[in-house]
């Protein structure tokens, strides 16, 4: 029974110092060293055809997501790490087709550059562009489906800034 608790015990005094051994880290997977601050600037719909709230959109998603998933605090400037960015790319292609050949679905696709400075750690920063895009069958009018699939290609796009700026894996 004593060999038993000394082995929790034991088990438990590794676990914890393994963690604080990886530096600061949470359990979402973010890493971000010894910085404190996050400034993520607005960014600028450069696209041929300009969806009027998806600068919106995409700036203040990528907000929420540092602010729920790290403890680090929103400055509008010059934080020890920063988000510029601009929208380059918003069409819609076909993706399917079928017999006939007529178009079976469509295809929106969203493509966005951004540069990311890390002040703490500056090994880490980058300039990289983003494109993800989402289906809709070719029955379903876009007016009806853009907010839905603006909805599911910005929360792809989202995950892959946050996993390429703190996750690191």
């Amino acid at each position: 029974m004593k060999t038993s608790r000394t082995l929790v015990i034991a088990l438990m005094a590794f676990v914890v110092a393994m963690a604080a051994s990886c530096g600061i880290y949470s359990f979402t997977g973010a890493s971000y060293g010894t910085a404190k601050t996050v400034s993520i600037a607005y960014f600028q719909n450069r696209s041929t055809y300009v969806n009027s709230t998806l600068s919106s959109k995409i700036t203040e998603d990528l907000k929420d997501r540092f602010m729920s998933q790290t403890p680090l605090s929103l400055v509008k400037e010059n934080g020890d790490l920063n988000f510029e960015g601009t929208i380059t790319g918003y069409t819609i292609t076909t993706a399917a087709i079928k017999a006939g050949e007529t178009a079976a679905s469509n295809r929106l696709t969203i493509t966005m550059k951004v540069t990311f400075t890390n002040q703490t750690a500056p090994e880490n920063d980058f300039d990289k562009s983003y494109s993800r895009y989402a289906d809709y069958e070719v029955s379903s009018s876009f007016a009806a489906v853009e907010s839905e699939l603006v909805d599911e290609i910005v929360k792809l796009l989202i995950d892959d800034i946050f996993n390429d700026s703190v996750v690191n894996w």
